[in-house]
């Protein structure tokens, strides 16, 4: 298959897709949180010493891109953003599809620090490929010392959504941002690739952090999409929210 071809496949599958994540962010007033993360077969996501671990394929690397395109806007911790040190933006093909689909030639890019001491030679503010916002705490420096110790991440949602525009956020970790928007029913659909190695160690992070507490409850994912290329594999789940219970005033019924 040509490379306009797979280009015209990809538009036409990221597009409805899209569609798909739009129809369900109008009903919260937040956007539809996207999280994507590889991890290795013993279910780590870096090493002990969080630092850059490349262990997975090309195809892996362009199936985040993907996910990337699709969004409004990309998330990412501060943690991951001085270890990756990443600009966030897409490959050109991708931003011609975005434009074609009415889009901006690349997400908004969305930095969380509770502590705001971020480092301004990093590669994400060398480049202008689109807007920055952060999302900080009253610890950030050198004003308001005194407040929040750690971001709400509801409010931001809700600030993405009706400032912004934001229907569709792309989370691209780290561990422990996951496990926050994960323990307040703020991810929508888990975006996984499993590579093929075992990493070992008690202090490597898992998906979830390295927290040893269990999550507040269980989570409940729903598998959608499974694909298969050479040793790696990709997966889709959509994650099942519980449904708050209404209070009711009616006297319970007698079996």
């Amino acid at each position: 298959m040509s490379s306009e071809n797979q280009n015209e496949n990809l538009g036409k599958n990221l597009g409805s897709r899209r569609s798909r994540h739009q129809g369900r962010s109008h009903i919260r007033n937040r956007p539809f949180v996207v999280a994507t993360f590889a991890m290795t077969a013993d279910g780590k996501v870096t090493t002990k010493n969080f630092g850059p671990v490349d262990f997975t394929s090309r195809e892996d690397k362009l199936h985040l891109f993907r996910q990337r395109a699709l969004a409004d806007a990309v998330l990412l911790g501060h943690t991951s953003l001085e270890r990756d040190n990443v600009r966030l933006g897409v490959p050109a093909e991708l931003q011609e599809l975005r434009i074609k689909r009415g889009q901006s030639r690349s997400p908004l890019r969305v930095i969380v620090s509770n502590k705001g001491r971020i480092d301004d030679r990093l590669k994400i503010f060398q480049s202008d490929i689109s807007p920055i916002i952060i999302f900080s705490t009253k610890r950030m420096p050198p004003k308001n010392q005194e407040g929040a110790r750690e971001v709400d991440l509801a409010a931001m949602l809700k600030t993405l959504r009706n400032q912004y525009k934001v229907s569709t956020l792309a989370c691209e970790g780290g561990p422990t941002l996951f496990r926050s928007l994960l323990e307040q029913g703020l991810v929508d659909q888990l975006n996984l690739t499993i590579a093929p190695y075992m990493f070992g160690g008690a202090k490597a992070p898992t998906l979830t952090g390295l927290s040893k507490k269990f999550l507040p409850a269980s989570v409940h994912c729903s598998l959608i999409e499974m694909r298969t290329v050479a040793d790696e594999c990709f997966l889709t789940y959509r994650i099942k929210h519980r449904r708050r219970r209404r209070s009711s005033t009616r006297s319970p019924r007698n079996d």
